[in-house]
C-alpha cells in the first residue's frame, strides 16, 4: 500500500511542475525575427550575441497585460540591483504604437523587441507561452537557468543574477 500512495504521489507532484528548463533555446527559437525600436529586423540569436558574455534576464511582455505592468517596480528594482545584467524585453502588443508608447509609459530601460511572430511564432512555442508576464534568465554562455518564472518576484530571477 505504502508503494501505491508514493507512486500516485511522485505522479501528482509531476503533473504539478512547471515546464522542465531545456537549457538551451531551440534552432527554430533562435532564428525567430524580431523588430527593434529602430525598426531593424533582428533574429533572436542576433539579440542574445550582442549581450555575449553577461548574464540576461528576458521579460516577455505586453502593455495590455495588467499582471505585466505589476511586474515593471519590480524588474526595475532588479535592475537597480544588478546592473551587470542585460534586460530585454519581448512586447506581445499588438501593435507597434502600443508597444513603444507603454515603453515611453512606463520609463522601461532595457533592450526592446517587439515579437512580430506572436504567441504562436516559434519562440512562443518553444516556450510553451500561454500566459504573461514570463521571464527568463541566460548565463554568461547562452544556457537558460531560469526557463519559466511567470512573476517578477520568483526567488529563482535574484539567485541566478546573484552569482555574478
Amino acid at each position: 500500500m505504502k508503494k501505491i500512495v508514493l507512486v500516485v504521489f511522485i505522479g501528482i507532484s509531476m503533473l504539478g511542475c512547471s515546464k522542465e528548463n531545456p537549457g538551451q533555446f531551440s534552432t527554430e527559437a533562435l532564428e525567430d525575427v524580431f523588430i527593434s525600436l529602430e525598426g531593424k529586423e533582428s533574429t533572436f540569436n542576433t539579440i542574445l550575441e550582442k549581450h555575449k558574455g553577461k548574464k540576461i534576464v528576458i521579460d516577455v511582455w505586453a502593455s495590455w497585460c495588467p499582471d505585466c505592468l505589476k511586474s515593471i517596480p519590480e524588474i526595475q528594482k532588479i535592475q537597480g540591483e544588478y546592473k551587470e545584467a542585460a534586460y530585454v524585453f519581448l512586447s506581445l502588443d499588438r501593435n507597434k504604437t502600443d508597444w513603444k508608447n507603454g515603453i515611453e509609459r512606463l520609463k522601461i530601460e532595457g533592450d526592446h523587441y517587439f515579437m512580430q511572430s506572436g504567441w504562436e511564432g516559434s519562440f512562443g512555442k518553444f516556450l510553451d507561452l500561454n500566459w504573461i508576464p514570463r521571464f527568463l534568465v541566460v548565463n554568461e554562455n547562452g544556457k537558460i537557468i531560469v526557463f519559466n518564472a511567470t512573476k517578477a518576484t520568483d526567488n529563482l530571477i535574484r539567485k541566478s543574477l546573484e552569482i555574478m
